[in-house]
């Protein structure tokens, strides 16, 4: 068992290559070797039942792994009901789709504070309006795709990494989203050094158990960042950090198996390759010591 490798969405070479449906993702990835995909409904889940079932299918062909990338809408600590029933829709809606895409993982935003909230308060009633998700969840019968909060990159959103933590404490199927660029940003430029990405897998370890640390869900890409944190997406090729080296020695040292997509700006399928060959460099001279 490897660790997985994928791009958030279609990159700019995909359609670059003549291709226009996400149902032909699959096949491209594989032509890479890369075993991973998020699909993208962070505008909105849109996508019809037999369009998900055809994505699905050829994923299963191809050995992609596939997860889904919830609305960005969500707002888990709203005090407005029309919101928060909008919330729980979206959650049902993207499990729905999970559900026939085959897809076994749903990343998420847990929302904003709101201006001049209280953040603590915030969180108690994102918890409250996420329990609530989780009885709709069971009580339609849509479980069996893991619910992944995500760590975030501005620092006026919920989501850090002891706010994702303490939501994952909910349900045994609720694991974090680890986004290393995020938590550079909102740290000011930390998460640069093996030691420091280590304490990540460390810290979950201890809250959510080893195997939670062990295949964790990772987004990676190259930001920019201001004082307020998440600024914009860039590229490898681009003088933005965190470095992703030191980060897959720690998995390849470990011998942990995440999923790791990438997130970088349109090149997020030739940066993923490009993590993938160095972890593999990595294990191979590992084999040689």
């Amino acid at each position: 068992m490897f660790a997985q490798f994928g791009p958030a969405g279609n990159p700019d070479a995909f359609y670059e290559a003549g291709f226009k449906a996400s149902a032909d993702m699959p096949k491209w990835l594989d032509g890479l070797s890369l075993t991973a995909y998020e699909y993208q409904c962070s505008r909105g889940v849109n996508i019809r039942q037999a369009t998900a079932e055809l994505v699905g299918e050829e994923a299963a062909r191809y050995g992609v792994k596939l997860s889904i990338h919830a609305p960005y809408y969500i707002s888990l600590a709203t005090e407005d009901e029309t919101i928060a029933g909008n919330t729980q829709r979206h959650f049902l809606r993207s499990l729905e789709v999970a559900k026939w895409m085959g897809a076994d993982r749903i990343v998420f935003h847990i929302g904003g504070p709101g201006k001049g909230a209280n953040r603590r308060q915030a969180m108690e009633r994102a918890k409250r309006l996420f329990a609530q998700v989780l009885e709709q969840v069971e009580r339609q019968g849509l479980t069996g795709p893991l619910l992944l909060p995500e760590t975030m990159g501005k620092q006026n959103q919920l989501g850090s990494l002891d706010e994702v933590l303490e939501i994952c404490k909910l349900a045994d199927w609720v694991r974090p989203a680890v986004d290393f660029g995020h938590l550079h940003c909102v740290t000011g430029g930390e998460y640069t050094t093996s030691k420091e990405f280590a304490a990540v897998f460390d810290k979950i370890g201890e809250t959510l158990g080893e195997e939670a640390a062990r295949n964790l869900h990772i987004h990676f890409s190259q930001i920019e960042f201001t004082k307020a944190g998440e600024k914009r997406h860039w590229t490898f090729a681009d003088p933005y950090g965190p470095p992703h080296e030191p980060l897959l020695a720690v998995i390849a040292d470990r011998g942990y198996t995440p999923r790791i997509i990438c997130e970088s700006a349109g090149t997020q399928a030739q940066d993923a390759k490009t993590m993938q060959e160095f972890y593999r460099s990595l294990l191979k001279k590992d084999l040689v010591v």
